[in-house]
């Protein structure tokens, strides 16, 4: 009797309690649900893409009359002309050098030379972060020359600067080259008579013989980090054949003292690609993405696309997952969304979603290039090594339609396209202070729409559900289950380290390369679990390795979305179903057919996906459409990463493959079967 009074007057537990059960024994339906949910918000991010805007009211891109005229067309031919007219076929990097920076001095501007050395790229564990370009790789005769003019601004104090940039190949000078530097002279010789300019400009006409970025990154270099030298940097004009760097009696110039202008507000890198012949008019492509997916502030794209299309009717791209425009299963998904978004509309105007099918397709397509390019974290052109010194750069490459060989056309592209950069530079011109107003961590969807990250709904908010362990066996388990995570841990940074020494073997071939590297860690792997005990010992519960399993994925994906969100939204679409429904094969044996038969396969399915080869795999075949992978492209990927100095690549070997590898083990745990029934009970 005592004991029915003491159930009656028991206090029920609170609600939060009883929803914590009801989720931990349905934790299988709810995971499924919560994947299911992110997977569709990334889909209807297209969709939800908000129009871009200028935060920034200084800028008012637009608002006054460009003064680049067809006079200053006319000069950029006459540029080109004195080049051809100079030198003919046999342009060489002196040559080249030396008629810039006469161009440039006779507009009264300062000139100065930067000569520098190529450098080849190694990959260091202990710098992985600065290890960019710390050997140097080449001899005196074997350098590049980068020519430097600056127009002080007359309303300026010297603190700020405007930096373009034009690279060239000054070993081999093609037709659109000398477009490109034309046109960043012509902008130059503008500038140098403008009254309203209060940012200085510098004009850096980058000698690309060694590939844009490290000339770029050279100046950069010694821009912000300055070398003193006890005595002048002599050129010998006797190399490449040129005779004089300067016409007069000198035989020998020396470099002038490396200039400076002000603290680098922004940057423009602009050149003129290959003609192409179809198209209805001259196009820009913008290139942002920068080292670990870093962006420039989203008011500059803004400026540069308002006055590329409203101003000079250029059309606007963006890098794009061509593969993806023409497939079949996104289009049925673009037919779902557009219908879903009619019937919403109509139960609510404000909802806004149904976009039209062409246009969540291409939307699609360059958000999925969008986020692959920031996961990647290598800089898609030169405006990345920019952004190493957190000044807001974009690259643009101007595709014609015409045959060079048109002045007319040729001319009316050069109007055109001076006046676009003098837009830009003019809407710079007018800020007080450095970009600031609008987003920088954003994915764009067209060149006029983009989705904020903080509006992103990624996956990694749904690995609140999980088999956690029941208390029965103490606490000194859970030493056991965080013991095979240490092991698992040292075993991947001793992988993510052994490329440092297989670099060192002469003459091996990627394929080489790949198996030595695979063999050497299965061998570390077994010596390690040798020295510390098999992780499927009894003692290692399965639920507790998943639980180790899931608190490492979160605090992996939880530090790396601190330096590259993209690579992160990637991941955790990837590795929260993995950990989610992974469970030992043996388990399984006391479930009906059809849950066994779809964990079974979800599983498989996740941890083929889950392998980071075959995840390569998907990536080129969305990006490029080949679906054709041998072992060696793996490690000419993992040494494209580590020699950019690639964050993505310590999380692939420092957070994803351990989580991948504890996957494996907690699937071919030997559950026993007394262990099912007692859950069953």
């Amino acid at each position: 009797m005592e004991s029915l009074v003491k159930q009656e007057t028991q206090p029920k537990p609170r609600l939060i309690v009883r929803l914590g059960v009801f989720l931990a024994s349905h934790h299988i339906l709810f995971s499924v649900i919560c994947c299911s949910a992110g997977i569709f918000a990334l889909l209807l991010l297209p969709s939800l893409a908000k129009n871009t805007y200028l935060s920034e009211n200084a800028l008012i891109p637009g608002s006054a009359t460009p003064l680049f005229s067809t006079e200053d067309a006319i000069e950029a031919n006459r540029f080109m002309k004195g080049i051809e007219a100079a030198y003919g076929d046999s342009i060489g990097g002196i040559d080249m050098a030396k008629f810039i920076a006469q161009q440039i001095e006779e507009l009264g501007a300062e000139v100065c030379y930067h000569k520098f050395l190529p450098h080849s790229k190694h990959f260091h564990p202990l710098k992985f972060f600065t290890s960019m370009a710390i050997q140097p790789n080449g001899t005196d005769t074997n350098f590049g020359i980068n020519t430097v003019g600056i127009i002080r601004a007359p309303r300026g104090d010297g603190k700020e600067a405007i930096v373009l940039v034009t690279p060239y190949n000054s070993q081999s000078v093609h037709s659109n080259e000398l477009l490109s530097l034309a046109l960043g002279f012509s902008v130059f010789s503008l500038l140098s008579r403008a009254a309203w300019l209060s940012k200085d400009i510098v004009w850096l006409s980058a000698d690309s013989q060694f590939g844009e970025y490290a000339a770029v990154s050279a100046w950069l270099k010694q821009y912000h980090n300055p070398v003193f030298r006890s005595h002048s940097v002599i050129l010998d004009t006797k190399i490449h054949g040129a005779d004089h760097i300067y016409d007069g009696n000198a035989e020998k110039a020396e470099f002038e003292a490396f200039k400076r202008a002000g603290t680098m507000a922004t940057a423009l890198i602009f050149k003129v690609g290959e003609t192409r012949r179809y198209g209805d008019r001259d196009s820009v492509t913008m290139y942002a993405e920068a080292s670990n997916g870093q962006m420039p502030n989203l008011d500059l794209l803004n400026v540069v696309h308002y006055l590329a299309v409203h101003r000079q009717g250029f059309r606007v791209n963006i890098a794009t997952f061509s593969s993806l425009l023409s497939s079949a299963w996104l289009r049925v998904i673009a037919e779902f969304f557009h219908t879903l978004g009619t019937v919403l509309r109509k139960l609510n105007p404000d909802w806004k979603l149904d976009i039209a099918v062409p246009d969540y397709v291409e939307g699609t397509a360059n958000l999925a290039s969008s986020i692959y390019n920031q996961a990647i974290g290598v800089p898609t052109g030169s405006h990345g090594a920019f952004r190493d010194y957190q000044v807001d750069a974009v690259s643009l490459e101007f595709t014609p339609t015409f045959n060079f060989r048109n002045e007319n056309a040729k001319s009316l592209f050069l109007l055109r396209g001076g006046r676009l950069v003098e837009g830009v530079v003019r809407s710079v011109n007018n800020l007080l202070e450095k970009f600031h107003q609008s987003f920088f961590l954003y994915f764009l969807t067209s060149p006029s729409k983009f989705i904020s990250v903080e509006k992103s709904i990624g996956d990694s908010k749904t690995n609140g559900s999980a088999d956690f362990p029941q208390s029965k066996g103490g606490s000194w388990k859970w030493l056991q289950a965080a013991k095979v995570l240490l092991v698992i841990q040292l075993w991947a940074v001793l992988v993510s380290l052994l490329p440092y020494y297989i670099t060192q073997i002469p003459n091996a071939t990627p394929i080489q390369s790949s198996v030595i590297w695979t063999i050497i860690s299965i061998i570390i792997l077994i010596a390690l679990y040798v020295m510390s005990g098999s992780p499927y010992s009894a003692i290692v519960e399965w639920k507790l390795l998943k639980a180790t399993m899931i608190t490492s994925i979160s605090i992996g994906l939880g530090l790396m979305s601190i330096i590259n969100f993209a690579t992160v939204q990637l991941g955790a679409l990837i590795m929260i179903p993995m950990c989610l429904f992974s469970r030992p094969l043996k388990e399984r044996s006391g479930m009906n057919f059809l849950p066994r038969a779809i964990l079974l396969a979800s599983n498989i399915t996740l941890v083929v996906v889950g392998f980071p080869p075959a995840a390569l795999l998907i990536m080129k075949g969305l990006s490029k459409g080949s679906w054709t992978l041998d072992i060696g492209e793996f490690w000419v990927c993992m040494e494209f990463l580590w020699e950019w100095s690639s964050a993505t690549y310590l999380y692939l070997f420092l957070v994803h493959l351990p989580c991948w590898l504890l996957c494996i083990h907690v699937l071919l745990h030997p559950c026993s079967q007394s262990e099912w029934k007692m859950k069953q009970e």
